[in-house]
């Protein structure tokens, strides 16, 4: 299957170290939550799922930085991830969030397909 670029937002709905924009997808099969946030001007998109135990992370909906803005945290354990990159930062982890590739262009936010992350089929 041939990689795609799919819609997701507007790019005034992401809000540097403000609420996220969640959509579903499917990867490895199974489908997932995940979610686009802005931080330091940039957009980066991760599965909502902890690396610790696999559950969604948000601790109110699409609210994924702790209160300095400058971590997503897992409301569940505490695990600090690093906004830029999902790599961990503290807390029980087992390695980083799972990068969903995206671009920005013409105030239009769009996430990547992948061998192994897809749409889901309605």
């Amino acid at each position: 299957m041939a990689k795609q670029a799919v819609a997701l937002c507007a790019s005034a709905e992401l809000v540097d170290s403000g609420l996220a924009v969640p959509f579903d997808v499917v990867y490895q099969g199974q489908t997932c939550r995940a979610f686009a946030i802005r931080y330091a001007g940039e957009v980066h998109a991760y599965l909502n799922r902890c690396s610790h135990v696999p559950m969604e992370m948000d601790y109110q909906p699409d609210r994924f930085f702790d209160i300095t803005g400058h971590w997503l945290i897992c409301a569940t354990h505490g695990a600090m991830y690093q906004p830029r990159t999902g790599t961990c930062q503290g807390g029980p982890c087992r390695g980083g969030l799972v990068k969903i590739a995206v671009d920005e262009n013409d105030g239009t936010v769009r996430w990547h397909t992948a061998h192994n992350l897809r749409t889901i089929e309605y």
